[in-house]
């Protein structure tokens, strides 16, 4: 498989072990209207870790520490590859603090919450779901 794609994705959580979640907007261009993780495309010459305090940033307005969890790669539905840099971190932030930067919501949900929305394809591997 010839990775064409490279995304970062923050599985965030709060002191109350809520995870911060986005539903995408109906625009979106991948999985539009589905929960995930925030996080988006590296641009051309910037890291992972970079894209993933980039897109942390940018969809939530929000700042953490994040540590490289783990590398996932999948074929899209048109068969192109992704690779996928999984980043972790907690905050002390609250649903308050949070500036929707893009999609229809950005909040901090529970994993009963979460098992009740209709999630991206591959946001179950990112949350450790499967």
């Amino acid at each position: 498989m010839e990775i064409v794609h490279e995304v970062a994705i923050v599985v965030l959580t709060d002191r109350g072990g809520r995870v911060l979640m986005q539903h995408r907007g109906h625009d979106a261009h991948v999985e539009p209207g589905k929960w995930t993780p925030p996080g988006g495309q590296l641009e051309p010459g910037e890291d992972a870790v970079t894209a993933a305090h980039r897109e942390l940033l940018e969809e939530t307005g929000l700042t953490a520490v994040l540590v490289p969890d783990r590398v996932v790669e999948r074929a899209g539905p048109d068969g192109v590859g992704v690779r996928f840099h999984v980043f972790t971190g907690s905050t002390d932030a609250c649903q308050d603090d949070v500036v929707l930067g893009e999609g229809l919501a950005m909040l901090f949900l529970t994993p009963d919450e979460i098992a009740t929305k209709e999630l991206a394809g591959n946001a179950h591997i990112f949350l450790n779901l499967v």
